[in-house]
């Protein structure tokens, strides 16, 4: 009998949710995704120490032998993911999301400006913008300036995304895809209910089914990627999903685990729901999030952990630049 991760991919498109090359080369995802706490828990590890150094001396020589340290390495975090980005291009045949500054949520002009970044890097490397996501948290000004982008023929993957509110605008910016995190949401009901949830009745999965349920109705055409799973539980309660973003441990789970896997998500279906539209403007948004007390907190959470992680990974390259720095001892 095939696995239920055999059974998933007929359905679903599935993603690598990691920095580790290693574990994408286990699992052969068609695409791959990181963020700013995954790219610092990979640049910690021994064998990717060679793409760090390379990065680094790189920025050295960038930014000139009057710079600091930690001005170097502000430097080289802006092209390690891309670094990292360009390693997993060698192994899964699809696309890979890359995250700018989550520092920048807020500020859609500066977000625009570091896309425009990253897609050089890219293109000055050979590889065809449409070969990337650029992963933008889902603010009001982060998905305005994926609207911009998009329009650009630059896609984006919106994240940090947990209300219909953000989805719905996500939609009509025409953006390429959306994060829902569905394990984010169910820590937050979790602590604020007391409750355990089954798989079935999990808040962050009957999210995301509200979310594609929406936007097959309606015929738009940005995709979903249900994302940040606590268990595989989540998974095959999204099966048909357009994309899931799974980790290296419950990809392991699903691939060792036989049994009959349902379709719970189904387009056709969707379009035959009862579904009121709703309009999207910048006072409808802002109204909507202040009233999701879940999604308030965890974009602000969100931002604010990615945002630390930036800092916590300069830290790091700056620790690393000085060790590179040293004399050898003889």
């Amino acid at each position: 009998m095939a696995t239920i991760l055999e059974q998933l991919r007929s359905m679903t498109t599935v993603v690598a949710d990691t920095g580790d090359i290693n574990s994408i080369k286990q699992f052969k995802p068609t695409d791959s995704t990181t963020n700013p706490s995954l790219i610092q828990a990979a640049a910690g590890m021994p064998e990717y120490q060679p793409i760090v150094d390379d990065v680094l001396q790189q920025a050295r020589k960038d930014a000139g032998a009057s710079a600091t340290d930690e001005q170097v390495a502000t430097l080289a975090f802006k092209t390690l993911a891309v670094a990292f980005g360009k390693k997993i291009l060698e192994i899964v045949p699809g696309r890979v999301s890359t995250e700018v500054d989550a520092r920048l949520s807020f500020d859609t002009e500066k977000t625009i400006e570091q896309a425009h970044d990253v897609i050089a890097q890219y293109e000055n490397a050979g590889i065809s913008r449409e070969r990337i996501l650029i992963k933008i948290a889902s603010t009001w000004e982060g998905i305005k300036a994926a609207e911009q982008l998009e329009k650009e023929g630059i896609h984006c993957n919106l994240t940090l995304l947990f209300g219909l509110h953000q989805a719905i605008a996500c939609a009509e910016a025409k953006v390429t895809l959306i994060s829902p995190f569905v394990g984010r949401i169910l820590d937050w009901y979790k602590k604020d209910t007391g409750k355990d949830y089954t798989p079935a009745e999990d808040p962050g999965v009957l999210s995301v089914t509200t979310i594609f349920n929406y936007y097959k109705h309606f015929g738009y055409k940005t995709q979903v990627m249900g994302a940040s799973f606590r268990n595989t539980g989540e998974i095959t309660e999204l099966a048909g999903c357009d994309l899931l973003t799974i980790a290296p441990k419950l990809l392991a789970e699903l691939n060792a685990t036989e049994g009959t896997l349902e379709r719970k998500l189904d387009e056709e279906k969707a379009k035959a729901l009862p579904i009121e539209k709703i309009a999207i403007d910048k006072a409808t948004f802002d109204k909507m999030h202040a009233a999701d007390r879940m999604a308030s907190d965890k974009l602000q959470e969100g931002i604010d952990g990615f945002s630390k992680a930036l800092a916590d990974l300069e830290k790091t390259l700056a620790k690393r630049l000085a060790e590179l720095s040293e004399p050898a001892v003889k």
